[in-house]
């Protein structure tokens, strides 16, 4: 029984036009299915129907992320054990929602909206299974992702959320900032992948939304990302650096709504017997941006 990686993120935008425009054409997401108040959105190279669904609403937020488990009857187990803890679930029907099966839904202790599924519509990447070639076609627009990567979300008890996704959903926890009376500030949490991180819970708001992350190939690709966000005049929170913690390469910045974007390439190959590394607060400036050195106040304090 195990959670398996990020399927997909569920966020309100109050713009959906303007939203769909920025992450087709700027991202260079492929559109998947669009309704009058809805777009789905997916990388080149993902295999599951969507990776994002937006939905129009006055205020930007996120409705729910969802992690997909590694078998059907892991559906169950999970459900008795997030109730066991104290986290009333919610099953969802299959053809409740779009591109995938029966799932289960509950609040987190940081009070953000989860779902397990494992039941997910499979549409493939463009490059198909028939002889298919390396890399996706020269022209498509904008940075391009070949997938989204993890996502970051905020917890006013760090530790209590630690504890729920280790003990209750079985992540591994890759990496932790401690302040000085060795309380957690910051924890990163893998599923089975072999990442340094599906998800990370950094000390804030309970229910805020920091960040979700795509997958860049390697640094060269950050350098033409951050070319083409600034060609299009989007807002760049941080980057282009590197971060300490997971030795990621990185960009931040926002969407023409506010909802903070990154890119990523680089960290390391974690296997399941990891030693746990450790940052302490007094060196978290080179754990965030390891060149500048800096802990920025507005990078930890903005969020969704």
């Amino acid at each position: 029984m195990g959670i398996l990686r990020l399927a997909h993120i569920d966020v309100r935008t109050p713009d959906l036009d303007l939203a769909a425009a920025y992450y087709s054409e700027v991202m260079g997401l492929q559109t998947v299915q669009r309704s009058a108040d809805t777009v789905y959105f997916k990388c080149w190279d993902e295999e599951d129907h969507h990776s994002l669904r937006m939905r129009y609403h006055p205020r930007a937020g996120m409705d729910s992320f969802t992690f997909r488990v590694e078998a059907e009857d892991d559906l169950h187990e999970f459900e008795r054990k997030v109730e066991a803890y104290g986290c009333p679930t919610t099953r969802v029907s299959r053809g409740e929602a779009v591109g995938q099966g029966e799932s289960i839904r509950f609040e987190v202790p940081s009070g953000q909206i989860m779902e397990l599924v494992w039941d997910i519509e499979k549409t493939g990447n463009i490059l198909g299974k028939h002889n298919p070639r390396p890399t996706p076609p020269p022209d498509l627009p904008g940075i391009a992702p070949p997938r989204m990567d993890h996502m970051l979300v905020n917890a006013e008890e760090v530790a209590e959320s630690a504890s729920f996704f280790q003990e209750v959903l079985g992540m591994r926890m890759t990496e932790q900032v401690l302040d000085g009376n060795g309380h957690q500030l910051g924890v990163w949490l893998a599923g089975r992948t072999n990442s340094p991180h599906d998800i990370a819970i950094v000390n804030g708001p309970n229910g805020a939304l920091h960040h979700w992350a795509y997958w860049l190939d390697d640094w060269d690709h950050i350098r033409k990302a951050a070319d083409t966000l600034a060609y299009n005049g989007v807002q760049i929170d941080q980057g282009p650096t590197r971060h300490g913690v997971t030795r990621g390469n990185t960009i931040y910045f926002f969407d023409p709504l506010g909802i903070r974007n990154e890119v990523f390439t680089g960290g390391y190959w974690v296997d399941p017997d990891t030693e746990i590394i450790t940052w302490t607060e007094d060196n978290f400036g080179k754990g965030l941006f390891y060149y500048e050195n800096v802990v920025s106040q507005r990078f930890l304090r903005m969020h969704t």
